[in-house]
């Protein structure tokens, strides 16, 4: 158990602070909005699945689901987060030695809110169609329905055909009808969570779309965050792997020197 111990102190090495944006954030926004494509892909796929009919095995899946998503997201941001760091560190390395610094790199280091603004940018499209749902979504009604096909030969019937038209006409697709299906598919576990059935909660979930479509862009960047921690983490691997190496040089250094048996003496 003593091995798996540290052997040294925390090490972290300085680096430079860049800028929330940098010629890199739009690059890195697109990567974002890729990745969330692909995510809300499989999540869509997953959740139409599984539509249990029991409410706890409905609600446990799809918080499992969307856990599963964050951590996705939050393990990306993290990912860059450790490099931008480690760019800092670089540049600091060379602005000690005297190298000259150029300002479009000076904003590509590690920023704190950094991964805030990639996320952001990259989920821009689903928030504006989530804000614009969330004034003009409505409670969905269920239509008059349809008409059995014995009924047809009443619509020859100019006493009853206009009131039996009404049945047959479908109501057109709106351009909120769009929206509502560009969000569902953003926060899919979420209706889901909600069921098909309860449609004061779907309105709700429509209503507060645009907080629930922040919920990526607020895992990547606080992954993101994580950036100095996960290369203080590295150094001290290193640093520890470095130590232990040493140890074990001077200890096989002293049972080459000591004598392996007793001497004769004369």
């Amino acid at each position: 158990m003593a091995d798996k111990k540290r052997s040294v102190a925390t090490v972290a090495k300085p680096y430079l602070s860049g800028a929330a944006v940098d010629e890199n954030t739009v690059r890195n926004a697109l990567k974002f909005f890729g990745v969330l494509l692909m995510i809300l892909f499989m999540t869509f796929l997953v959740c139409t699945m599984t539509g249990f009919k029991s409410t706890l095995l409905r609600i446990a899946v799809n918080v499992l689901i969307e856990g599963l998503v964050m951590l996705i997201l939050y393990a990306k941001g993290a990912e860059l987060g450790t490099e931008d760091v480690a760019r800092g560190e670089i540049l600091f390395q060379h602005e000690q030695k005297g190298v000259e610094i150029t300002q479009k790199e000076r904003k590509i280091p590690f920023n704190r809110y950094k991964g805030f603004m990639i996320g952001l940018i990259g989920s821009s499209l689903f928030v504006i169609c989530a804000i614009i749902l969330a004034f003009t979504s409505k409670k969905q009604m269920t239509g008059a329905g349809v008409l059995p096909s014995w009924t047809d030969a009443f619509m020859e019937r100019s006493e009853i055909s206009g009131a039996l038209g009404q049945y047959s006409k479908g109501d057109p697709v709106t351009f909120t009808d769009i929206l509502r299906v560009i969000v569902r598919i953003m926060i899919m576990p979420f209706i889901s969570l909600a069921g098909s059935e309860n449609r004061e909660l779907l309105l709700t979930m429509e209503r507060i779309s645009p907080l629930l479509s922040l919920l990526p862009a607020a895992a990547y960047g606080i992954g993101y965050l994580q950036g100095p921690a996960k290369r203080r983490m590295i150094h001290t691997e290193i640093a520890d792997n470095n130590h232990r190496r040493i140890i074990k040089e001077k200890r096989a250094r002293k049972q080459r020197i000591a004598p392996k048996g007793p001497q004769q003496l004369n």
